[in-house]
């Protein structure tokens, strides 16, 4: 997988291909369904593929006070990008500057100068440009110029499933479960593990803390799901109970985060360490409690159901 950072990173050599251009926050099964017809297009053709994605989120640049949570960084998506079958990804640097681009000049730029591409393949209701003044059509009469095929791709599983929006409202319910099934794969966020607190230690459920700036969460509770540590390939993902919020049994907390206790596991060095914590079903909300007895006998409870669900 080859990744470019912009325009002038793409090799000047890099033939002809098919192209596939959206915001592809999450990689949810609209994402996928749309990849997967490009790869056909990409295999029949015996050319690459390029996923074209925008970093920042257009919203955060041109809007920011309403610009949404995002549900993978830029790395994540990348790396699921790939794994939904792009060879190489396109990373645009979103600025004002190109979103004042025209269509046309959006299409000379990254369609047929930069990528030379062969073929097209959007979600039918993508639209591009200076205030959103391009779609398929737009992207058809200019194949028709520049010699690329266009497919618009209805999302069969229906909007309200096949979407990013849907999943940040799963999410924002703690419904992991409709996360789930809208990706393809458990919800699950990224991170270095930094130091908390440690009152989970003292309590005897160490936690490995991963701060949630600027990614979409699990609404606050308990959930059920897996931690995977990033920095050593191959390795199985550890069951663990999540817990997400800010500890309301202690209070002047205001940082939200999530934090794995890996089933028991007291021995984990993970301070540093990039880890993947994903999310697989909802204990319980989030609740404070009245004494520290009250909330480790709890917290027991949550481990129990945790190896209930997960089969450990």
């Amino acid at each position: 997988m080859r990744v470019w950072h912009s325009l002038d990173q793409v090799p000047a050599d890099l033939g002809r291909t098919v192209v596939v251009i959206g915001n592809f926050d999450g990689v949810h099964l609209g994402h996928q369904h749309v990849i997967a017809r490009a790869r056909e297009i990409a295999d029949a053709e015996g050319i690459r593929l390029v996923a074209v994605t925008f970093d920042p989120h257009p919203m955060a640049v041109l809007r920011p006070d309403h610009a949404p949570l995002t549900l993978t960084d830029v790395n994540t998506r990348c790396v699921l990008l790939h794994d939904a079958g792009a060879d190489d990804i396109l990373v645009i640097p979103f600025s004002r500057d190109i979103a004042a681009w025209t269509p046309g000049e959006f299409i000379d730029r990254v369609l047929v100068t930069a990528l030379n591409a062969r073929a097209v393949v959007v979600g039918a209701n993508f639209r591009f440009g200076n205030k959103a003044a391009g779609d398929v059509s737009t992207l058809t009469s200019a194949g028709a110029e520049h010699d690329f095929t266009v497919e618009g791709i209805a999302l069969d599983g229906g909007p309200q499933v096949w979407s990013s929006t849907y999943v940040r409202t799963c999410l924002l319910a703690g419904d992991v479960e409709g996360a789930a099934e809208a990706l393809g794969r458990p919800y699950a966020v990224t991170g270095h593990v930094v130091k908390g607190d440690q009152r989970g230690r003292e309590l005897g459920f160490p936690t490995a803390n991963v701060p949630t700036h600027g990614i979409a969460a699990p609404a606050d509770g308990v959930y059920a799901g897996w931690l995977r540590n990033l920095d050593e390939p191959g390795t199985d993902p550890l069951p663990a109970a999540i817990s997400v919020g800010t500890n309301p049994t202690f209070d002047g907390e205001r940082e939200r985060r999530v934090e794995a206790y890996v089933l028991d596991r007291t021995d984990l060095a993970l301070y540093g360490v990039a880890v993947e914590i994903s999310f697989v079903a909802r204990i319980r909300g989030m609740v404070a409690f009245e004494g520290i007895e009250a909330l480790v006998e709890t917290m027991k409870g949550d481990v129990e159901r945790t190896r209930q669900i997960l089969g450990v």
